[in-house]
């Protein structure tokens, strides 16, 4: 009976910990570039049961099947879709478009370190350098901050950054096409696991549009129907216990009572 106990614990555990997932997704529908996290929800490992001869526990060893020892969330995976271009009409805004083979990020510069993020809604300090809203400067494709002296000019298709007819600098447009390898980070911010450079990407790989955010891939609808599901789940896994803890007190105030 206990360990029918720990396997719906395990249960609302890991709708709990769905649900904070779920909600951290719908809290950000509306950040520029914010990719959702999906869960992978496991079996713990089967348990074989047999029952034991205590004469001769070698011999008379029955099998009796197998038994599931409760579920776990395993890790959280961000689903790197193309997200919907909005147009914002300021020139620090850009989005990145995907066109073949890969996923490109931005490369910003946050404390020394090299990161990535889809999120383009960009402005510039008081030193002219171009930074995320977080001011983590944006890199271009030589590792350099990008600097300008006011707010208008324009960048190209393929990430070439021009002001008052000359080039600035190509921004650092970094690939990879294995996305789910990279950790997440705060801020949108991603990272690889040794914190080894991504390539630079070709441009036949990327677009970059001006004036626009790439929109977050949340789908509304979706989220709130899973964390709906989420919720009944976590609920009828706390029925379960309830009627564990009802059968358990029967067992222990009313079975084999002396009747005086």
């Amino acid at each position: 009976m206990l360990r029918g106990l720990y396997t719906a614990a395990s249960g609302m555990y890991a709708q709990a910990r769905k649900t904070d997932m779920l909600t951290n997704n719908m809290a950000n529908i509306n950040t520029p570039g914010y990719k959702e996290d999906q869960g992978a929800i496991r079996a713990f490992p089967e348990m074989l049961l047999h029952h034991v001869n205590s004469s001769n526990p070698t011999t008379n060893a029955r099998e009796v099947g197998s038994i599931n020892t409760g579920v776990y969330m395993q890790e959280t995976l961000p689903r790197f879709i193309q997200g919907d271009l909005r147009e914002t009409n300021k020139n620090t805004d850009l989005a990145l478009t995907d066109i073949a083979g890969g996923t490109a990020f931005f490369s910003i510069e946050n404390n020394g370190e090299m990161k990535y993020t889809r999120n383009g809604s960009f402005t510039i300090d008081q030193e002219g350098t171009l930074t995320t809203a977080e001011g983590f400067p944006v890199l271009d494709e030589n590792g350099e901050r990008i600097l300008l002296t006011s707010d208008q000019f324009t960048v190209t298709a393929n990430g070439v950054v021009e002001q008052d007819g000359m080039e600035i600098a190509r921004l650092g447009i970094a690939v990879t096409d294995n996305p789910s390898a990279l950790i997440k980070e705060g801020n949108g911010l991603f990272r690889t696991e040794n914190n080894d450079a991504l390539p630079i990407a070709d441009d036949a790989l990327f677009s970059v549009s001006q004036g626009f955010i790439e929109a977050s891939n949340v789908d509304p609808s979706k989220a709130m129907t899973d964390m709906l599901t989420a919720y009944r789940a976590f609920e009828a896994n706390q029925k379960v216990i309830q009627a564990y803890d009802k059968s358990m007190d029967k067992a222990v105030n009313e079975i084999g009572r002396v009747n005086g």
